[in-house]
């Protein structure tokens, strides 16, 4: 079997996932170039994503065998506040990145989300017929056909909710949770109706690193694939996981709330359970056992 060359460009790499796949390719001897706008870390290199030309410049120069495009707006009441800023990064962005890896002809593997689902039908297939219910998920649903209309062998990788060590606690929506079991002052309702299966982003960081190898090694391996965690929860099911975990009290301040959302809230979907065994069939798959992920992510936050 021929060596790949192990050199990633990779987008988002000071985001909550983007960090874990940095990582994750570094540990695996990969050169990666990591861009950062906001949050440049040590080892990163500033790019403003909606500078074509720059972005065509870093990528042409660095000569990568891979892209993985991880940066996005992914917070949807972010994305309805700033409609036009969430177009640019997660659909234009997306397209000078795809046209400009298929100038080079290297694949580019886009981040895509189980949000592209109403939540009505699930298990959803990878080939089920996407129907958003909010402008996030349109968005990201854009992302992911401009990544395949520009190059057939580029892949989308559709992922739930994320979780993992974050660099503030609202940066995950899962482990946000955490300030309402704190704050035992506080009397505060959680959405006990949704359901989700969140995901580990060292988990997703795995799977993405054997996508590329296995992309660079057989160029039929593209187009979209699906990843969740094993375990289904709702929001509140989620706080009392992390309740048992750390030993905190819930009960007295925290109410599970089962109304479905007000019309006034950005829609999300139901139950967005995602079919992964196009990825299984493959021999790709990693999921860690939330009460295990949610421990080593939040061990920090809590005294």
């Amino acid at each position: 079997m021929a060596t790949i060359n192990k050199r990633l460009f990779l987008t988002g790499a000071s985001g909550l996932l983007g960090r874990a796949i940095y990582k994750k390719f570094v540990n695996e001897g990969w050169t990666v170039y990591g861009t950062a706008y906001s949050r440049v870390a040590a080892g990163l290199h500033k790019l403003d994503l909606t500078d074509d030309s720059e972005v065509k410049k870093a990528i042409v120069q660095f000569k990568p065998s891979f892209l993985i495009h991880c940066a996005a707006q992914r917070f949807p009441d972010k994305v309805d506040l700033d409609p036009e800023g969430a177009a640019k990064l997660n659909i234009d962005t997306t397209r000078c990145l795809a046209q400009v890896a298929g100038s080079i002809q290297v694949p580019l593997l886009y981040i895509s989300t189980d949000y592209v689902f109403d939540g009505k039908s699930p298990p959803y297939a990878v080939d089920a017929v996407p129907s958003p219910l909010n402008l996030y998920g349109k968005t990201k649903l854009d992302g992911e056909k401009v990544t395949l209309d520009v190059g057939k062998g580029n892949l989308v990788l559709r992922v739930p909710v994320l979780y993992g060590p974050v660099e503030y606690l609202a940066e995950s929506a899962v482990t946000v949770l955490l300030n309402s079991l704190l704050q035992t002052d506080k009397q505060c309702k959680i959405s006990d109706c949704e359901l989700r299966r969140p995901s580990h982003v060292d988990d997703i960081a795995d799977i993405c690193l054997q996508m590329a190898v296995k992309r660079l090694e057989d160029e039929n391996i593209c187009g979209i694939f699906h990843w969740c965690g094993k375990e289904v929860f709702t929001k509140y099911g989620m706080l009392v996981q992390m309740a048992h975990t750390f030993h905190l009290p819930y009960d007295s301040h925290v109410t599970p709330d089962s109304s479905t959302p007000s019309a006034t809230t950005t829609p999300r979907p139901y139950d967005t359970t995602l079919d992964t065994s196009r990825l299984e069939q493959l021999g790709i798959g990693h999921h860690t056992p939330f009460s295990v992920g949610i421990k080593s992510a939040l061990q920090s936050w809590v005294r």
